[in-house]
């Protein structure tokens, strides 16, 4: 439910010499400096849920955002709450200072970072990056992400307790199939997983990875990941915002939502 917190930051990003940047991002970011506005940003989800990366996302661009918690995978009782906002009765969901409603946490963090380009979370459109990013963030959308819907409640596709266990052992195997794919793939060398710069890709992995079946797994799957996603974890902007909606409990690494 609402808990009634502004989660947002209290304070707005350093002022940037637009001088220096190329003029179609100067463009943008007088734009986006026009538009800010005391109507927050409203975002539905729960801790540790997909709505944690948009809302860290939102941190790091310094925007206010009011969290209204929600855990579908709880029971009907929940996923009736957001009928109203979301007929699909999923989390996340975003609702933008203007009214509108986005669904889709990749669609969210790709839209944030592009509308926010001087937050520097995205490449940009002529960034020789770029193509990897959209590729990448589809990817653990389309193909990690959503085998939760199945995670989350096993009974969707099997009939039987044995049958569950199926789903979960297969899909468990899935992910980490997929993580030792990403990482493969990824370019070397870099801080981050698409270069020296933090973007929405690396907020993404980083809470994705700490889902079943849990970080340990993912640190062996993944070895070139795991540095990058540590280094999120530890990320200073970033503290406060672990602490209240994703925080390191004891034996977090291996458990936890």
């Amino acid at each position: 439910m609402d808990d009634g917190r502004d989660d947002g930051r209290d304070s707005r990003p350093a002022p940037i010499d637009i001088s220096k940047r190329p003029r179609y991002v100067c463009r943008q970011w007088i734009a986006s400096t026009i538009v800010m506005t005391a109507t927050p940003f409203v975002l539905y989800g729960a801790p540790g849920s997909g709505a944690t990366p948009v809302h860290a996302a939102l941190t790091l661009i310094g925007e206010a955002v009011k969290v209204v918690d929600v855990a579908p995978w709880q029971g009907d009782l929940e996923r009736n709450r957001l009928t109203a906002i979301n007929p699909m009765r999923q989390v996340p969901v975003l609702v933008l200072p203007s009214g509108e409603i986005m669904t889709e946490s990749a669609a969210m963090l790709i839209w944030l970072a592009d509308r926010y380009p001087e937050a520097g979370l995205a490449p940009l459109l002529d960034d020789p990056m770029r193509a990897q990013y959209l590729r990448w963030m589809s990817f653990v959308s389309s193909s990690i992400y959503s085998l939760y819907w199945a995670r989350d409640e096993p009974s969707r596709l099997a009939a039987t307790e044995e049958g569950e266990a199926v789903v979960l052992d297969r899909t468990a195997e899935r992910i980490a199939q997929c993580w030792r794919d990403m990482d493969a793939q990824l370019p070397r060398g870099f801080r981050y997983l698409l270069g020296d710069r933090l973007t929405v890709l690396d907020l993404y992995v980083t809470v994705v990875s700490r889902w079943q079946p849990r970080r340990l797994r993912f640190y062996r799957e993944a070895p070139r990941m795991a540095e990058v996603v540590r280094r999120v974890d530890a990320e200073p902007r970033l503290m406060n915002h672990w602490t209240a909606r994703y925080p390191f409990v004891a034996d977090w690494e291996s458990q936890g939502p």
